[in-house]
C-alpha cells in the first residue's frame, strides 16, 4: 500500500509534452547537416569540415552557456528558462530558413539556435522533480531524453529525402516554420510548477546553484559519472556529427548514411523508454548504465568494420539503443548523488562534459582521418574509451534517494 501523502497532478504529462515537442525541433535544427555534409558543402562552396561546423557550433556554445543556462533555470523557474530556450529556437530557426542561402547567416542563427539548446537539455530532470514523484522521474526524464534523440531521428531520416526532393532551401524553411509553431505552444501550455510538490515534505529543498555544484564536485560517484559522460556522449556526438564521412568511403550513399544515423538514434529512442523504465520498476541506476555501456562499445565496433548494409543498421540501432539509454538513466541518477543541488546544475555539467568531449573527438576524427577518407583509426580509439568508461562505471554505488545510505 501507498504511504505517499502528497498529491500528483495529470497536468505533468502537458507540460512534459510541451517540453518535449521544443526539445525534439531544437535536436533537430542541431543534426540538420549531419546526414548530407557533401551535398551542403557543395551548395554553399565550403569545406566538409566547415559543415561539421554548423553542429559543432552548439557544442562550442553550450561550454559556455551551459552554467548561466543552469543557473536561470534553478533561480527564476522551468517556465522562463525553457521559454528563452523556445524563443531562441523559434526566432533563429525561422531566419535559418529565410537566410538559408547564405552560409554566414545559417552560421548566425546556427549559434542563436545553440545558445537556446541549454535552456532546455538542462531543464530535464528539473522538469522530472517539480512534476513527478521519484518513482516517476526516471521515466521522465526519459522521455525528455526520447525527445532528444527523436528530434535527431527526425533529421537523420528525413533531411536527406528533404534536400533531394525540394532542395536544402525549402528545407530549412520548413523546419523553421515547426520552430516557432514548437515555441508558441509551450509558452501557451507549460506552466511553471503544480499547486503542492511532487514529493514528500521537505525534500523539495534545493540548495544554492553554486553551494550546490561545489558540494557535488566533492562526490566521489557524481565525479565518476563526469568522467564517464565525458567519454559516452562525446562518442556519440562525434559519430552523429561524422555519420556521413565515416561510411562515405566504404560506397554507402547519403540516403544510406541518414538511415544509418536515423537507426542508431531510433535504437536510442526505444532504449530511453524500455531501460528507463526498468530503472525505476527495479529502483536500481547502476546496473542499467553498465550494461549500457557495455553492450554499446560492440555497437560501436560493427560500425567502425561493417561493409555490408544491414550489418551497418543492426550495429547503429544496438550502440544507440544501449548508448543513448545511458543518458535518462545517468541523469536521474547524478541528480540522485547530487543532491540537494539543483537539478539543472548537475544535468547541465553532465551535458557540459559531453559537449567538451564532442569538440576534441570531432576534430581529432578529423584529423586522424586517412589520405583515402577512412576514419577507422579515430574509430577504434572511441571504442577503446568505451572500455574505459564501462571500467571507471564498475565503481558506481546506488544513490542514497534508493538506498537510503548516504552518498560519498
Amino acid at each position: 500500500m501507498s504511504t505517499e501523502t502528497f498529491r500528483i497532478y495529470g497536468y505533468r504529462w502537458v507540460v512534459l509534452s510541451m517540453f518535449m515537442c521544443v526539445v525534439v525541433v531544437n535536436q533537430l535544427l542541431w543534426i540538420t547537416f549531419a546526414p548530407v555534409t557533401g551535398t551542403a558543402a557543395a551548395f554553399y562552396g565550403v569545406s566538409d569540415l566547415s559543415i561539421g561546423m554548423l553542429s559543432m557550433a552548439f557544442m562550442v556554445v553550450y561550454i559556455f552557456v551551459s552554467i548561466p543556462a543552469s543557473w536561470v533555470i534553478d533561480t527564476y523557474g522551468l517556465r522562463i528558462a525553457v521559454g528563452i530556450g523556445a524563443g531562441l529556437t523559434g526566432i533563429f530557426g525561422l531566419m535559418r530558413g529565410i537566410f538559408s542561402d547564405d552560409f554566414t547567416w545559417v552560421l548566425i542563427a546556427q549559434i542563436g539556435i545553440a545558445i537556446g539548446q541549454p535552456f532546455l537539455l538542462n531543464a530535464m530532470t528539473t522538469v522530472a522533480a517539480r512534476w513527478f514523484p521519484i518513482r516517476e522521474r526516471a521515466i521522465a526524464s526519459g522521455l525528455g531524453s526520447l525527445a532528444s534523440y527523436l528530434g535527431i531521428v527526425i533529421g537523420m531520416a528525413l533531411t536527406p529525402i528533404l534536400v533531394i526532393h525540394s532542395g536544402i532551401h525549402s528545407m530549412l524553411l520548413d523546419y523553421g516554420i515547426i520552430s516557432v509553431v514548437a515555441a508558441i505552444l509551450f509558452l501557451l501550455l507549460a506552466r511553471e510548477k503544480p499547486p503542492t510538490p511532487a514529493c514528500p515534505p521537505g525534500q523539495e529543498e534545493r540548495s544554492l546553484v553554486f553551494d550546490g555544484l561545489k558540494n557535488m564536485l566533492k562526490k566521489k560517484n557524481y565525479i565518476l559519472l563526469l568522467i564517464i559522460f565525458f567519454f559516452g556522449l562525446g562518442v556519440f556526438n562525434a559519430v552523429a556529427t561524422w555519420i556521413e564521412e565515416i561510411v562515405r568511403p566504404r560506397g554507402f550513399s547519403i540516403t544510406q548514411a541518414g538511415m544509418a544515423g536515423g537507426l542508431m538514434i531510433l535504437g536510442g529512442l526505444v532504449g530511453a523508454a524500455i531501460i528507463s523504465w526498468l530503472s525505476d520498476h527495479y529502483r536500481r541506476r547502476v546496473p542499467f548504465i553498465l550494461l549500457a555501456l557495455g553492450v554499446s562499445g560492440i555497437g560501436l565496433l560493427g560500425i567502425t568494420f561493417a561493409t555490408s548494409y544491414p550489418l551497418l543498421l543492426a550495429s547503429s540501432f544496438v550502440m544507440g539503443f544501449f548508448l543513448l539509454s545511458a543518458g535518462p538513466v545517468g541523469f536521474q541518477y547524478g541528480a540522485e548523488v547530487a543532491y540537494p543541488a539543483p537539478e539543472g546544475t548537475s544535468n547541465g555539467l553532465l551535458l557540459m562534459m559531453g559537449q567538451i568531449s564532442g569538440i576534441l573527438f570531432i576534430f581529432g576524427m578529423d584529423g586522424f582521418k586517412s589520405g583515402s577518407g577512412s576514419m577507422t583509426q579515430s574509430l577504434i580509439i572511441l571504442v577503446g574509451l568505451m572500455v574505459v568508461a564501462f571500467l571507471m562505471a564498475l565503481n558506481l554505488r546506488e544513490s542514497s534517494l534508493l538506498t537510503g545510505k548516504a552518498d560519498k
